[in-house]
């Protein structure tokens, strides 16, 4: 039973025929955004909350997902008397593109004219190539300026990319667990997942829907090795230790037990290819790897925010080794070099990087503080 506060709304997406111009110099003939809504915009306009996804989530934050039956990525955050209140913000949350979930992507009909799919020619794409196409379905929906934009992880480099760029539309910008780049360790990872992916013998070039196949194994090594990241020694040790799990099937009692860790990780990869495309994964895992703001700003983080009149709330995470606390410090001194109106909060918590996906209390009543500090500043009622 789908015990879900909000209402059995039909998907949710908006053509846009004049396309979208990317970074690398292709123009997309074709743009399409799948987006959700929750709660609803009030006459002014202006109690509009953009939600930005993380690398394999996706615009269900606050529902049950279709493909998956799961509760929505978010629900904890946003919702009906949650920090992110649906009674009083009108909360937007889009696919980003080169998603796989309704949003222009590696899966999607190159033009008008034709249904054959990108596949692996899907062109590269930035960070600001996603924020972009959120600004045409939120200017879509006839909203000037945004009380807020929020995301954790690649959802956060998204909200760096939304105050840096449009500075005069965005009141209140939260990035968590985030950075302004993307270390050469996280590339290192990423880059580890997407051969995984390439030495899929179903991965055939790109092109393994022509094929009727997927690369699945491949694509759920990556998932593996990229869901070790997301969590700390601590959560791992607390979860399984070194616990066993009997395998009756082998033969050898030497080989008849596996770890509970690995079952667990597994588990994860082959529930991931159930719902993600691998040439997605590959488009997006790059987007992220190339983002690096103050590169796109003469060396200088500050000078990216220097038109910023938005009041920022960075939150990091204690045990986070993916996104580590020093890289929100410097967003925070390049904030402060621009007299930008600032908060950082580091959560003491041992669950890494992904506890801003889990129930971390302290974490959600900061959010909450600052959401409400914000809106009563805004003249929100």
């Amino acid at each position: 039973m789908d015990h879900s506060p909000f209402p059995d709304i039909p998907h949710q997406k908006v053509s846009f025929p004049d396309g979208l111009a990317l970074d690398c110099g292709v123009t997309l003939q074709r743009l399409e955004v799948a987006y959700r809504t929750y709660g609803t915009l009030n006459a002014e306009k202006n109690n509009a909350v953009l939600i930005c996804h993380a690398l394999t989530g996706d615009q269900y934050v606050a529902e049950q997902h279709p493909l998956t039956g799961k509760p929505g990525w978010w629900n904890a955050l946003v919702g009906p008397g949650k920090p992110i209140d649906t009674r009083r913000f009108f909360v937007v949350c889009a696919n980003v593109l080169g998603g796989c979930m309704g949003s222009t992507g590696p899966r999607s009909p190159r033009n008008h004219e034709t249904d054959d799919a990108w596949s692996v020619d899907f062109p590269a794409i930035t960070i600001q190539d996603m924020v972009r196409a959120q600004k045409k379905l939120i200017d879509w929906l006839g909203i000037e300026r945004l009380f807020a934009v929020v995301g954790g992880s690649m959802g956060g480099m998204q909200v760096l990319a939304w105050a840096s760029m449009y500075p005069d539309q965005v009141f209140a910008a939260v990035p968590i667990a985030t950075a302004p780049y993307h270390s050469a360790q996280n590339i290192a990872f990423h880059e580890v997942g997407r051969q995984a992916i390439y030495t899929d013998p179903d991965f055939h070039d790109g092109h393994y829907r022509a094929h009727g196949v997927i690369p699945a194994r491949g694509l759920a090594v990556a998932r593996m090795t990229a869901h070790i990241t997301y969590l700390s020694e601590a959560a791992l040790t607390r979860k399984f230790g070194r616990r066993l799990q009997r395998q009756t099937a082998l033969p050898s009692p030497l080989f008849g037990e596996r770890f509970a860790v690995e079952s667990y990780l597994e588990h994860q990869g082959s529930s991931f290819v159930r719902r993600f495309d691998a040439n997605s994964y590959i488009v997006i895992t790059r987007a992220m790897d190339y983002f690096d703001l103050a590169a796109d700003h003469g060396g200088s983080l500050a000078v990216a925010f220097r038109h910023t009149k938005s009041r920022f709330l960075l939150v990091s995470f204690s045990s986070d080794w993916l996104f580590p606390t020093a890289e929100s410090r410097t967003m925070a001194r390049a904030l402060n070099q621009v007299a930008a109106n600032v908060s950082f909060v580091e959560i003491l918590s041992d669950k890494g990087h992904d506890a801003f996906l889990l129930d971390e209390p302290d974490f959600h009543r900061t959010v909450a503080g600052f959401i409400s500090g914000a809106a009563e500043a805004a003249g929100l009622q």
